[in-house]
């Protein structure tokens, strides 16, 4: 399994995903917590119709055991795309290893990291592809 950052994981779902996000930061613009960007995103997505789960759990799978060790992702939609939701001077290396570890416990394919704390949300937005 491969794990690449990409511009080519472009399709309609991300995109909408995407188009929501771009209208909450141009409502609220940088300077929020996390949790106020990820509640507003899920509203935005329910206004369009767009399945999703909030903060699910993932267990870690240890030989024969599954161990909650807390992880949870911000957002799934419509279990095609895991949306890690940042508000941080910068996305680091952790932040892109905790986007992958998601995805290989949850199975998802794409991924996003969305940084609200930039001047466009376009400069923010990073794609994910295993």
């Amino acid at each position: 399994m491969q794990f690449v950052k990409t511009d080519e994981s472009r399709d309609p779902l991300t995109e909408k995903i995407i188009g929501a996000a771009i209208e909450v930061h141009r409502t609220l613009g940088p300077g929020l917590l996390e949790s106020v960007y990820e509640k507003c995103l899920c509203y935005e997505l329910s206004q369009l119709g767009i399945q999703f789960t909030r903060q699910q759990e993932w267990p870690v799978r240890h030989k024969e055991i599954l161990i909650d060790c807390g992880f949870r992702t911000d957002v799934i939609v419509e279990q095609r795309v895991v949306v890690e939701i940042k508000a941080c001077q910068a996305v680091l290396p952790i932040h892109e290893a905790t986007v992958l570890t998601y995805m290989k416990l949850s199975g998802i394919k794409k991924a996003l990291i969305l940084n609200f704390h930039v001047f466009l949300l376009k400069d923010g937005i990073q794609r994910f592809v295993l």
